[in-house]
């Protein structure tokens, strides 16, 4: 069961402005870069679900997070289908976001005030999942996309509620290009979590990435 209302959950993300995107198969290691975004400000933290046993990951993580990391949201990702969403609900996600819209999944969070952040390309689908009730959408391939898609989407529909990702990377230009553009939040990955740092088990790098994208966002709003 989730820990934080969506009200809270919509308000962190939005304040904090970047939710990072992780997965790995190891508790262990899951957990030092959890805390790592955690000591850098972070506070909703996605789940990537990309592996087997993904979930008895999350679940543990979860538990974590709960005793030792105050504050911290952790969500789930790459979410497609309505079994998938219940079962990591239940195991305690605050949110679900998926790569793709799927009209389904949403019935399925809104019993449970858990809010769906699905992966919309086109106007029409950022629509349909406002209609479905989804508070943010999640624009996804951001980096096929582009930050004039935001922008063009907002010029007709500006009291959408979008968060990117795919091309989002912890630097002054590209962050200041997309809330410029008008994204809630954006998601990012990869560029959060070097390879090297990740092997060497440099938490404080991480950190320090996390601090200083944090910086950035709140000075380019």
């Amino acid at each position: 069961m989730a820990k934080y209302d969506k009200l809270t959950t919509l308000r962190t993300m939005q304040e904090t402005g970047i939710v990072p995107v992780f997965y790995h198969g190891d508790l262990e290691i899951a957990k030092n870069v959890l805390k790592a975004c955690y000591e850098g400000g972070i506070r909703a933290f996605e789940f990537a679900n990309r592996g087997d046993f993904a979930q008895e990951v999350f679940g543990e993580l979860v538990k974590y997070a709960n005793a030792e990391l105050p504050g911290m949201i952790l969500g789930i990702g790459s979410v497609v289908d309505p079994g998938t969403a219940s079962m990591y609900i239940q195991l305690g996600a605050n949110f679900v976001v998926g790569p793709l819209f799927n009209p389904a999944i949403a019935p399925v969070c809104n019993r449970r005030l858990i809010p769906y952040c699905p992966g919309c390309g086109s106007v029409t689908e950022v629509g349909m999942a406002q209609e479905a009730g989804c508070d943010v959408c999640k624009v996804f391939p951001g980096d096929v996309l582009g930050p004039k898609f935001i922008k063009g989407l907002k010029a007709p529909m500006p009291w959408s509620k979008l968060m990117v990702t795919g091309g989002v990377k912890p630097e002054r230009e590209n962050l200041e290009a997309w809330f410029k553009a008008g994204v809630t939040c954006v998601g990012m990955g990869s560029n959060l979590f070097p390879k090297d740092a990740i092997a060497a088990g440099d938490w404080g790098r991480i950190s320090q990435l996390c601090r200083e994208a944090l910086a950035i966002v709140q000075d380019v709003r």
